[in-house]
């Protein structure tokens, strides 16, 4: 009987133990720098997130947070790497549309599963874009241009950065919205298509806002309208596609934090509640907003039903356009 109750309280002390040492854990963390992999080249909007969001998440947590850029195959390189890396916290992913909603609707095969291999932690930011149209079309607004597109199918083109990314898809989606046929012309990059639509080459293109204001302040190619829900900061005269008719055509690009699948529930709270707080202080905000994006700060829930959507309403235009990429 003794022996029995020695036993018994000798378990007691061992699970106190445990539970003390996984606290203990928890709390620790992190304990050592924390690497942050961008599908991206270095420099550009991506960047630019990462690093103001990187930089205060180190101050916050007392360790250093390193940005590691893996730009290349469509984000398909920097996905994968974060995919395969040990789920213990010290490898944070910046997810952005390409690499978790538009490649597993364009390409057959991905080396990373976007549904299976991550655990959404927050979404940073919401980038929308400007519809940029060369000066000399004769359209000034959204309804002019559609109009103009519906007297002249398939005489209008509009540019992208190449077949699959964002802002082919957003001239897709107007297409599809307005009923129109206008000509995609992909190019190797969007700084290449900025050049020809300027030069008047082809009459439009979808870009990010940080790099179309300088042209449009110059005078070099004219801003129609913006794909976000409000007007943005960085171009306060510039109308949404809602205030234009075409509520459907708004859209963007968008970053967030993700990490591997099976990083544990505590780490993933505490990453989330630090890059909520950062979401919401003013220099960030005001930084960020600067640049043309809008600051969100989800939460991991609120971000994972947010990829589903994104996934599913792109999947539905890919597959509405038949949009086929080369592996």
């Amino acid at each position: 009987m003794l022996c029995r109750r020695m036993r018994f309280y000798l378990c007691l002390v061992t699970c106190a133990l445990c539970l003390g040492y996984g606290c203990a854990f928890a709390q620790a963390y992190p304990t050592r720098p924390i690497r942050l992999i961008l599908p991206f080249p270095a420099g550009g909007p991506s960047d630019i997130v990462a690093r103001t969001f990187g930089a205060k998440l180190g101050e916050v947590l007392g360790q250093q947070v390193v940005p590691d850029n893996r730009g290349g195959a469509s984000g398909m390189i920097g996905a994968e790497l974060a995919a395969r890396a040990a789920p213990d916290g010290y490898t944070i992913f910046l997810g952005a549309i390409g690499a978790l909603a538009l490649n597993p609707n364009l390409y057959e095969k991905l080396p990373y599963d976007a549904a299976r291999d991550f655990q959404p932690v927050s979404q940073l930011t919401s980038s929308p874009y400007i519809l940029l149209v060369t000066p000399s079309l004769p359209a000034k607004s959204v309804k002019e241009l559609v109009a103009l597109a519906k007297s002249k199918p398939g005489q209008l083109n509009f540019a992208s950065g190449g077949m699959g990314t964002g802002n082919h898809l957003s001239g897709e989606l107007l297409k599809l919205t307005a009923g129109v046929n206008i000509t995609h012309i992909p190019y190797k990059g969007a700084s290449a298509a900025v050049g020809d639509v300027i030069a008047g080459n082809v009459q439009m293109l979808f870009i990010n806002v940080l790099p179309a204001l300088p042209h449009v302040k110059s005078g070099r190619t004219r801003a129609l309208a913006i794909t976000s829900g409000r007007r943005s900061q960085a171009a306060p005269d510039v109308p949404t596609f809602g205030e234009s008719g075409f509520p459907a055509v708004e859209n963007g690009s968008w970053h967030g934090i993700v990490v591997p699948a099976r990083v544990p529930a505590d780490i993933v709270k505490r990453l989330h509640g630090e890059l909520a707080k950062i979401a919401r202080l003013p220099e960030v905000k005001d930084r960020l907003e600067a640049q043309g994006a809008e600051v969100v700060g989800s939460t991991p829930g609120e971000f994972a039903a947010f990829i589903v959507t994104e996934r599913a309403r792109w999947g539905k235009v890919i597959k509405t356009v038949g949009i086929k990429v080369d592996q």
